[in-house]
């Protein structure tokens, strides 16, 4: 199946996706009335207005760097996952959408990068927890969380997932665990994007990957953005064999075209002879 993710709450009505995500709650903190009938995504621990708003909302590092969209390899700005306060704003957005529609999406999950976090408050909780590793402690963080989430969900739960599938790696960048999460996540949501798809191998190499590492099924989604109809299509092919689904981000027109186009491909023809 095809499905569409979205800012604009018309293009969840296109008749050419089977599947439809709303973005509820994005990275810049601009929050939307959840919507019926969609998959709502709520962006995590990630929320620039929040963090410009309260800066000791900031994961730091070891060497009390903040992990802000201005630092290098960030695009947006984090919120350390240990935050009581946030985390309980965040599972009553999170039951606001299940109230609405039953799905919800969970984005932006974890730790920024593996030196973070060594803020006050994560010193203090891992210093008085049973974990002497602080990747397994992270882990453990991050694991609750998406517990209490899986309780305030009565549909599917998604989780996105890095796009690395190398083993271990999402467990040190992040704190997430693919094995753990297994127990509360219902299909974990792949992004694999690129602004032009001009070669597809490493798609595949990305998604074969994930194959191995992952019990729970699992779903790609691409970017759609200004991408030639022809690529995205050659993507769609790819990234349909061996995931579950196959989801378009952020430019509905351009992933519906394409759709038509492989739909009208796949049509046998009729060949008109003379009489």
């Amino acid at each position: 199946m095809y499905g569409v993710v979205t800012r604009n709450p018309p293009e969840l009505e296109w008749e050419e996706f089977d599947r439809r995500f709303y973005e509820a709650k994005d990275v810049s903190g601009r929050a939307s009335e959840p919507v019926s009938g969609a998959v709502n995504m709520v962006s995590c621990f990630a929320d620039n207005a929040a963090t410009r708003a309260e800066p000791d909302l900031l994961p730091v590092n070891d060497e009390g760097q903040p992990a802000t969209r201005e630092r290098r390899f960030f695009d947006w700005s984090y919120v350390c996952p240990t935050h009581e306060g946030y985390r309980e704003g965040l599972l009553e957005t999170i039951e606001d959408c299940a109230a609405v529609s039953p799905d919800v999406r969970l984005d932006d999950v974890g730790f920024p990068r593996p030196e973070y976090c060594f803020c006050d408050r994560c010193a203090r909780e891992f210093e008085g927890s049973d974990f002497e590793d602080r990747f397994e402690w992270r882990a453990h963080v991050i694991e609750e969380f998406v517990a209490e989430a899986r309780e305030r969900v009565p549909g599917r739960l998604h989780l996105t997932l890095y796009p690395d599938p190398y083993p271990g790696h999402l467990r040190e960048r992040a704190g997430l665990d693919p094995a753990a999460l297994d127990e509360y996540v219902d299909e974990f949501v792949v992004p694999i994007y690129d602004m032009a798809y001009s070669t597809t191998y490493w798609l595949e190499v990305i998604a074969t990957g994930f194959v191995d590492e992952l019990v729970t099924p699992f779903s790609i989604e691409l970017y759609a953005v200004n991408v030639d109809v022809d690529r995205l299509i050659k993507a769609s092919e790819v990234a349909d064999a061996y995931s579950k689904d196959v989801l378009f981000g952020y430019d509905a027109a351009n992933a519906r075209a394409a759709l038509r186009r492989m739909d009208a491909d796949a049509r046998p023809g009729e060949t008109f002879g003379p009489e």
